[in-house]
């Protein structure tokens, strides 16, 4: 099997954007496309772009779609619930439990509604990319679309199940792991009593 190479990148809003990539066929994808894009890019170098994903619709998380899309001609991808909610297009609206190909590895798609009516999670191996859906220690920030019930119900069904060394990539603040999380984070305080 190929090595997975993961670049966290900082963009505005402090939202964390991820270039994923096969190390074997340097086939690429971008997760969360902050702005500024040309930051974003200058990660990319000898890497071909695959698939733009957005973890959920928030202006942050997707300021450099457009300009990364021009740049590498990659597709966008995001959930059609909010293609609707936040009038977002993507070339394709993705469903839970599909998988997209990359290089030598496949991501999953996790359909984690909450914190808004499309959150997703996306899982490469043992490596989790959470959007605002789990943060380090936290959810996102609530906004008017948020439903933290839906949300820790996401959380508690489809997160909380995976291996416990299942690194989380957060969509804001540092890394972390699931079992981190269990033994640590408030979110999962009602699994501890």
């Amino acid at each position: 099997m190929s090595r997975l190479n993961i670049v966290k990148v900082k963009g505005e809003r402090e939202v964390n954007s991820y270039v994923v990539s096969c190390a074997a066929t340097k086939e690429a994808v971008v997760i969360d496309p902050a702005a500024p894009a040309p930051k974003l890019l200058a990660q990319m170098d000898g890497l071909q772009a695959r698939w733009i994903l957005a973890s959920h619709g928030h202006p942050g998380h997707l300021a450099g779609k457009d300009e990364v899309k021009s740049a590498t001609g990659a597709e966008t991808a995001m959930h059609m619930a909010d293609g609707k909610q936040f009038l977002r297009s993507a070339d394709r609206y993705l469903l839970d439990g599909e998988e997209l190909e990359f290089g030598e590895f496949r991501l999953q798609v996790i359909h984690t509604p909450g914190h808004t009516p499309g959150s997703l999670c996306f899982l490469v191996g043992n490596h989790l990319f959470t959007g605002d859906t789990l943060l380090a220690g936290a959810v996102g920030k609530e906004k008017p679309e948020t439903d933290l019930r839906l949300q820790l119900i996401s959380i508690t069904t489809k997160l909380a199940r995976l291996p416990l060394k299942t690194a989380i990539y957060p969509g804001h603040g540092p890394v972390t792991n699931l079992e981190n999380e269990l033994r640590t984070s408030p979110v999962f305080q009602q699994f501890r009593a």
